[in-house]
């Protein structure tokens, strides 16, 4: 679950000045000789998120134009490609192909995250704007990868609080509506279909707690109740078994602690047989299967690293086969065509983004396609250490640590970085975060602090109501950890987040302030009751659910109080650089201006860089350099990192 979205903030309605100045000072710190330069790790790919066309005859890729990622064709076999969009303001976020000559993508305005759609012929003509609705958000049902000319979206056009389905044409624009969903008490949050594309399956949030799956045998009949569950269990359907009956394929955690897959009747509520596949010590996070063959073939689950439990001989050989030319690396078929013989490879490691390869099954050819970021020597890139520590209530805690390459582990400055979500989890693999740290002489721990998902039900559920607390003992406990071990020099900490790993850096700076000597908050929460006020519409049916999570205002107004960094701010000592995005839907924009107005009230300067273009993090290439120019420069300032400790 991510953080709740808020109402976009407009350029101009921050009174703060956002310390230029003090800026352009961490910016003088960040110069200096290194191999790899800050634009190194954060540059726009020239080719990345490569597609195969359903006839197999293009590929797809994009890459940038104007500083901006758009869209290219290229003909297999062709020396050239060809640009079909020409977006300038922002980054197209996803595109997907509807048929052999048409591509939707998604892009939203100024990071405020409502998605709109847009569709493009693969010449680059019949460019048109599938939703122009101002302030709608636009979610993809299912891309009807069977049917030429539509898809199936859900749309909050009618009331903002709720998504109802559509019918879309991707040539015309039509829309169709599909099923109503009027009852705000109970809205539906999910839809789904089958093999089909028949709508057939929903959910509804009763009471902002529980859940009810609804199913009905075809499209001509009303929804009827199936199972209702309380948000703490679920069974998740992921797609139906190949005749379209009502056996579904489902992850689920109800009655038992790890998620697991399992087939689930919809008819009757209850599950079938026994599970299909479980993992004794994580959840089941993914379920494949061939559309051509009718068969199911990987399940794929998070352990140090991700990992495949093959359930079909061919696919289990074809991963083979790639594995004996792509050894050491991660390796994932991201595309294949309608016949299923042509395959998009993309690899990538914790030293390396990768590269995208082309694979002709009937020829048994093998192709590079292209680097995505050839500038940089994996050689050169630190290893990421799969790591665990135990808490002081006796937990274990996950995480991983990465060391500056060339250096012994021993009293090194360190940056913590919690992950945000923060019901999510940090993975293995190439972060040009931590490869940028790590290249400056910081060792970066990254932990899956209680409430990480992938864990299981009860770590999830040992994080409710501990924003602050818990929490945050576990981060502490690792900073503790690495200074036993002699890794961190306990003089040269800092801690750095985004989202909740922001709040998760307030905190930290604020109920430990001796533990750290700087803090970079990065659209961080500051206060959980302003935070709990701003939610949007759409995530109103979850305010009970979060009340349980995060605390209620009223019912837990102690330990929200207490648990508030910016109620507290007598308490922080160390130097703190505070970054946002004006329009972040996520954690609104005032979350940051409570921090540094409270600071700048007690004559501390704050550097404070905020951008009016940007939301919840910043995509826009030339932001990105800045924020990590200017992040470098604030390290280099407080921790005085050396490549020769």
């Amino acid at each position: 679950m991510e953080l709740p979205q808020t109402k976009p903030q407009l350029p101009g309605d921050t009174t703060l000045p956002t310390s230029e100045e003090a800026l352009a000072q961490l910016f003088d710190y960040a110069t200096g000789e290194a191999q790899y330069s800050i634009e190194d790790f954060f540059r726009n790919p020239k080719k990345s998120s490569y597609q195969l066309s359903p006839d197999g005859q293009y590929f797809s890729y994009m890459g940038p134009f104007e500083r901006r990622q758009n869209i290219f064709i290229q003909k297999i076999g062709a020396a050239e490609s060809v640009r079909i969009t020409s977006e300038v303001d922002r980054d197209i976020s996803w595109y997907f192909w509807t048929n052999d000559r048409r591509i939707v993508y998604l892009k939203d305005n100024g990071g405020d995250e409502n998605y709109q759609l847009y569709a493009v012929d693969i010449d680059g003509k019949n460019s048109k704007d599938l939703t122009p609705f101002e302030g709608v958000r636009i979610n993809v049902i299912d891309e009807l990868e069977d049917i030429e000319e539509e898809i199936i979206i859900g749309m909050n056009q009618n009331n903002p609080q709720l998504f109802e389905p559509y019918r879309l044409n991707i040539v015309t624009g039509a829309l169709t509506q599909l099923a109503k969903n009027e009852n705000i008490a109970e809205p539906i949050d999910n839809w789904m279909t089958d093999h089909e594309g028949k709508l057939r399956i929903a959910s509804k949030v009763v009471n902002g707690t529980n859940t009810t799956l609804l199913y009905r045998d075809h499209e001509g009949e009303a929804f009827r109740e199936v199972l209702t569950t309380d948000f703490r269990e679920s069974v998740l359907p992921l797609f139906f078994e190949f005749d379209n009956g009502s056996i579904v394929y489902a992850t689920s955690n109800a009655n038992r602690d790890k998620a697991v897959l399992l087939r689930f009747d919809m008819n009757t509520g209850q599950e079938v047989g026994a599970p299909l596949f479980e993992h004794p010590e994580v959840d089941v996070n993914q379920l494949d299967y061939s559309r051509k063959r009718k068969v199911l073939t990987a399940v794929a689950y998070n352990t140090t690293k991700n990992h495949f439990h093959f359930l079909d001989e061919e696919r289990a050989r074809i991963q083979k086969r790639l594995e004996r030319d792509l050894e050491g690396y991660e390796i994932f078929i991201t595309s294949l065509n309608r016949d299923e013989d042509k395959y998009m490879i993309r690899t990538y490691s914790d030293r390396s983004l990768g590269a995208y390869y082309f694979y002709d099954q009937q020829s048994d050819r093998l192709e590079k396609i292209s680097d995505v970021s050839p500038w940089i020597d994996e050689q050169d890139m630190a290893e990421m250490h799969p790591i665990q520590y135990h808490s002081r209530d006796g937990l274990v805690i996950h995480g991983y640590l990465s060391l500056p390459p060339g250096l012994p582990p021993s009293q090194l400055p360190v940056i913590i970085n919690p992950h945000g979500g923060p019901w999510v989890r940090d993975s293995w693999g190439f972060n040009p975060e931590v490869q940028l740290l790590t290249s400056r002489g910081y060792a970066v721990l990254q932990m899956n602090y209680r409430g990480s998902t992938g864990y299981g039900r009860a770590f999830w559920e040992k994080s409710f109501k501990q924003w602050g607390r818990q929490m945050q003992d576990d981060i502490t406990d690792g900073v503790e950890w690495l200074i036993r071990e002699g890794i961190a020099d306990p003089k040269r900490v800092a801690i750095y987040g985004g989202s909740y790993g922001g709040y998760a850096t307030l905190a930290g700076v604020t109920f430990t302030p001796d533990l750290y000597a700087c803090a970079v908050d990065y659209v961080g929460v500051s206060n959980l009751f302003t935070f709990l006020n701003t939610i949007p519409p759409y995530w109103i049916p979850y305010l009970e659910m979060m009340y349980t999570m995060v605390g209620h205002p009223e019912e837990d107004r102690e330990i929200m109080a207490a648990a508030s960094p910016v109620l507290h701010v007598d308490r922080i000592k160390a130097p703190l650089f505070v970054i946002q995005g004006a329009n972040d839907p996520r954690v609104n924009i005032d979350e940051s201006d409570q921090i540094v107005r409270s600071l700048r009230e007690r004559g501390i300067e704050v550097p404070y860089m905020v951008r009016y273009n940007e939301g919840h993090g910043f995509y826009n290439e030339e932001n990105r350099f800045e924020v990590y120019k200017a992040m470098v420069g604030f390290f280099a300032r407080h921790l005085q990192p050396s490549l020769n400790n």
